[in-house]
């Protein structure tokens, strides 16, 4: 008997943050979630990660933080440009607090397979 959910078996697939245990965000929801970034005065950058590598606590960074950028469609086209050039990597968006020099938010965009 399958007892797995539609949403995985969580005893075998790790997990990154709070939004793993839920299915892929689409586009639409990424995109919710950057202007959440935004909204917030947050500067979003993307880190990049082999999955045999992902539960180590530094990534590496996908260029610079976007300090300012208040287009959410830049940040969008960063994301697809880092899953092109790491296909075989997790992609991970985070928001920087500057007030609390905190991440205040992070995800997964892309889960490699």
């Amino acid at each position: 008997m399958n007892t797995a959910s539609s949403m995985g078996d969580h005893a075998t697939i790790g997990r990154y943050e709070t939004f793993s245990y839920l299915p892929p965000l689409n586009r639409e929801e990424i995109l919710e979630q950057i202007l959440y970034i935004l909204d917030n005065g947050w500067n979003a950058s993307l880190e990049h990660e082999h999955p045999d590598r992902a539960f180590e606590y530094y990534w590496p960074m996908w260029k610079m933080p976007f300090f300012g950028e208040q287009d959410p469609n830049v940040i969008l086209t960063e994301i697809e440009a880092c899953r092109r050039s790491y296909p075989d990597h997790h992609v991970r968006l985070v928001g920087y607090d500057t007030y609390a020099q905190s991440k205040g938010h992070s995800f997964l965009v892309h889960r490699a397979r």
